[in-house]
């Protein structure tokens, strides 16, 4: 790799890499034995037991520590004559501005979320720094290559989002385990142990006299004479008791649908609850509050069996009270963390006892943490192979070798002897609000939505704006920033709080918006289209973003060849993510023979680039898998 030919690019070249995880380590130790001796890497994230599997430049000594730290040090003892700078830092802090990319020849992801690629991607285009881009998930993987002006940006085409769900089917018809963990996650926990002023329907109280002595607003309220287990008791009968006999209420909904049995601690339980308490000094050992376990005081030990009913009964219990008598402190201002033992107990037992009342198969502890942290489990082989192929892609871009960039894919079954499948990059999209600026549009109702609305939904939600600045011609509706004076800041407080229509300078329908983020040095333009109904379902944030159209299509050559880094002027034939079913083929053309469209137009590799280069990720849930179709290529 470092040959002598090679050697002055290498050795001269100033390198940034974002993550030190999976791909991370795995990219340190071969960028430094393929002779490059000024590395910079910027990490957050510290090292936990679970990487030690696949993050090899770790060890058990190190956990808690700082990944990008430890990564350095690991890699200065065996080329310690080289220069490695780590930052244990969000890549999105302030300091990674502009000016700090600009200093480096080329920036090598190997992140794990969508947000901060996003973010990358935009320094990038605003520094002139050529980008490549990575992923991993499982035995898949992908390599893109993104330089300015010359090839796509990683925005020139729409990304997979997490799979949502009809609030209406979490809260009253759940059909599938997973909408047991998105209740039990995303509305009891965070009612339970985040913030209760938020508006969920769990406070839905029965007609039953014993109740309705109590408003419904105070029955997470914990009174002061309550004891913890007299608390714990009257949660369990609220939500798997009280609600669902209030859903059963409504005939019309179980007509065609298998109707829930309400659950009451009096009946799971054969006895009291507290004659089988666990053992809570158990938990008094360890320090850490993320270590303390309902599992450990009940002395449950295997994350794969799947309890029974009695048993999720008692870890719902337990974790409750644990929260409540060792981390009391933190309650309010807790959300789910699939790191959090506790949480992962608490929302899989909430989840089972939920599924047990609709007839729904009862989940694992290890399969329920999976599905609510949205886990991909990884492969360390394939974050080598995707490793090797970045600091290829790298050394091309290090050498103006524009016309051998290769977006790469890593496939999980071979075809005609190969696992891995070349294509060239894409050009830039006409469309792309990114890197071409186009308008987007955006319909809404402009008399019910409010500022607030369009800043946390629309600019930091689907642009990804961190520091958002908001202009309607030379008024300036909302800025944030610490410079900003107390004046200046209560303004746009205010304003916040205003429906569009109804602010300083009003935004109604035939306006434009000019949104910009002052740390990307990225600015987008906003036709605003007044709307009055929205489909609350479909278009749960009661506005809707559009713009993005994709680049034309072109009619292919088949006789153009693919290779990696081999020469080609194929302008047709292009991969793209789009759904499939798992089970379709991939198939590979071999370096150098004809490529036809119909011999890789049955795809499963996912864009990858939107998943994991560790087993800690959000994806789909339902997946998302990988299409070739036709589109203009890099000339």
């Amino acid at each position: 790799m470092a040959s002598h030919q090679r050697s002055p690019a290498i050795k001269g070249a100033k390198v940034l890499m974002v993550g030190a995880g999976g791909i991370g380590c795995e990219l340190l130790k071969t960028l430094a034995l393929s002779g490059f001796e000024d590395i910079h890497i910027i990490d957050m994230d510290t090292i936990e037991v679970s990487n030690l599997n696949r993050q090899f430049l770790f060890r058990q000594s190190h956990v808690g520590q700082s990944k990008a730290k430890v990564a350095r040090d690991a890699v200065l003892r065996f080329r310690p004559h080289i220069s490695i700078t780590s930052y244990h830092a969000n890549v999105k802090d302030p300091d990674f501005n502009v000016d700090f990319f600009k200093q480096f020849n080329v920036v090598l992801n190997g992140l794990d979320n969508l947000d901060a690629r996003r973010h990358v991607n935009r320094l990038c285009l605003a520094s002139d720094v050529p980008l490549v881009e990575s992923g991993t998930t499982g035995f898949l993987g992908q390599v893109t290559v993104h330089v300015k002006g010359k090839t796509e940006c990683y925005e020139c085409q729409p990304k997979p989002t997490p799979k949502t769900y009809p609030v209406c089917t979490i809260t009253s018809t759940p059909s599938k385990f997973v909408h047991c963990i998105v209740w039990s996650k995303d509305l009891l926990f965070a009612k339970l142990f985040g913030d209760k002023n938020q508006e969920n329907d769990l406070n839905v109280r029965s007609s039953d006299a014993a109740s309705s002595s109590q408003q419904a607003e105070d029955v997470f309220e914990r009174q002061n004479d309550e004891g913890i287990e007299e608390y714990a008791r009257r949660i369990y009968d609220h939500v798997f008791g009280y609600n669902i006999e209030d859903a059963l209420s409504n005939e019309e909904t179980w007509k065609n649908r298998n109707r829930p049995k309400p659950l009451y601690s009096r009946d799971v339980f054969p006895e009291e609850p507290s004659q089988q308490n666990g053992n809570m000094d158990k938990n008094c050992a360890t320090d850490d509050p993320l270590s303390v376990s309902a599992m450990a005081s009940l002395g449950l030990k295997n994350p794969q069996d799947i309890w029974s009913l009695l048993e999720n009964s008692r870890i719902f219990l337990e974790a409750l009270k644990l929260f409540f008598g060792k981390r009391e402190k933190e309650i309010g201002n807790l959300s789910f963390d699939k790191d959090d033992q506790l949480a992962v107990e608490f929302v899989t037992a909430a989840a089972n006892i939920r599924a047990a009342s609709f007839g729904i198969p009862l989940h694992s502890l290890f399969e329920a943490k999976g599905i609510a942290g949205n886990i991909v489990h990884a492969v360390a082989t394939t974050n080598a192979v995707i490793a090797g192929l970045i600091v290829i892609e790298a050394i091309k871009v290090l050498q103006s070798d524009a016309n051998n960039y290769r977006m790469t894919y890593c496939l999980e079954h071979p075809s005609r002897k190969m696992l891995l499948m070349p294509v060239e990059p894409f050009e830039p999209n006409k469309s792309c609000y990114v890197c071409s600026e186009t308008p987007l549009l955006l319909e809404v109702n402009t008399h019910r939505s409010k500022l607030r609305d369009f800043v946390e939904k629309i600019v930091k939600a689907k642009l990804g704006m961190n520091f958002p600045l908001i202009m309607y011609g030379p008024a300036l509706l909302y800025e944030v920033g610490d410079d900003l004076d107390e004046d200046m800041a209560a303004n746009y407080a205010a304003n916040l709080e205003k429906v569009l229509s109804e602010l300083p300078s009003p935004v109604t329908g035939g306006t434009m918006l000019t949104v910009e983020d002052l740390q990307q040095e990225f600015t987008c333009n906003i036709n605003i289209k007044h709307r009055e109904e929205f489909d609350e379902e479909k278009e749960p944030d009661g506005m809707l973003l559009s713009g993005w159209t994709q680049a034309p299509r072109v009619e292919k050559d088949d006789n153009k060849t693919v290779g990696n880094g081999g020469s080609s002027t194929s302008n047709a034939s292009s991969a793209m993510p789009v759904e499939a079913e798992e089970d379709d083929d991939i198939e590979i053309v071999p370096i150098g023979k004809k490529r036809k469209l119909g011999e890789i137009s049955k795809a499963t590799n996912p864009n990858l680039s939107d998943v994991a280069d560790d087993d800690d990720v959000l994806v789909m849930l339902d997946g998302e898998n990988l299409d070739v179709k036709k589109k203009k290529k890099l000339q």
